[in-house]
């Protein structure tokens, strides 16, 4: 057993989590008759909750503790920007030098052509913002009609009313009449649960078909994007056969659509790249 902080019991808590606060993607009822786990410490990647248990955080927060928990030098660097400039915005002709910084070092880091960064907080206000952006870059080019993006069923782009709608997720498409109009959705390339006979490399090709069959169907002129994880997260880590993303690029080239790869998960080195 850890040593843990001074705090409220833990039943007490728990009793002040389920009176106020509501948890995404939880059944509030339910959580709160059995309360919920508190988590007080962490460590490099061990948790610490408030009965003193040590766990391991194999999933990393929410697959975002790329580099730990307790980097001293992150909270010194932290609280120096904090006592010198916590906040400012970058909309009114303004920017700061940690966004100047920040934006070179990231396309430096990126692969060649990726040079511009736009910032966000969250996956889910990243995606709705390429959404605008992909409508918006068709119509400045003078095709407003090119609004159409197709995604994958069992896709997680977030869970806003955009992103929610770009994913795939049925069950988060029953709250609140999702998908938004001009979202299509074609099936996820899971081999596993999906492929039946097929070996994975003709199972990878049929799935990445299924974004030319859409295209052709809804008009080339009117599809502006195709959206994906290139191994998809939240609906159950699954990596796609080696001849999907090939025949994907082949598509999006011979259409001239863009290719939105959402890598929230797996970018920045996950893959072990």
């Amino acid at each position: 057993m850890a040593t843990i902080t001074n705090h409220m019991p833990t039943s007490e808590l728990q009793a002040l989590d389920a009176a106020h606060h509501m948890h995404p993607f939880t059944h509030g009822v339910g959580l709160g008759a059995k309360g919920a786990r508190v988590i007080t410490r962490a460590d490099g990647v061990w948790l610490t909750d408030s009965d003193g248990h040590r766990i391991l955080d194999g999933m990393a927060g929410l697959w975002c503790v790329n580099i730990g928990y307790g980097r001293k030098e992150l909270a010194q660097v932290a609280a120096r920007q904090m006592e010198e400039l916590p906040f400012y915005n970058t909309f009114f002709q303004t920017t700061h030098v940690p966004a100047i910084a920040l934006s070179q070092k990231l396309a430096e880091l990126a692969p060649e052509g990726f040079n511009q960064v736009f910032f966000a907080g969250s996956g889910s206000e990243a995606n709705d913002t390429n959404l605008r952006m992909v409508r918006t870059y068709w119509a400045e080019k003078g095709q407003p009609d090119r609004n159409i993006v197709i995604s994958r069923w069992n896709a997680y782009h977030g869970s806003s009313v955009g992103s929610g709608s770009l994913g795939g997720m049925k069950g988060m498409h029953m709250q609140g009449g999702l998908p938004i109009p001009n979202i299509h959705h074609i099936d996820q390339p899971n081999w596993w649960a999906e492929g039946g006979d097929m070996t994975p490399e003709e199972f990878g090709l049929e799935r990445a078909r299924q974004l030319e069959a859409a295209i052709e169907e809804l008009g080339p002129d009117r599809v502006a994007a195709f959206i994906a994880e290139p191994v998809q997260g939240a609906g159950g880590v699954i990596v796609p056969p080696e001849t999907y993303w090939p025949e994907i690029q082949r598509i999006v080239d011979k259409y001239g659509i863009l290719l939105i790869a959402d890598e929230v998960i797996c970018g920045f080195g996950r893959t072990g790249n």
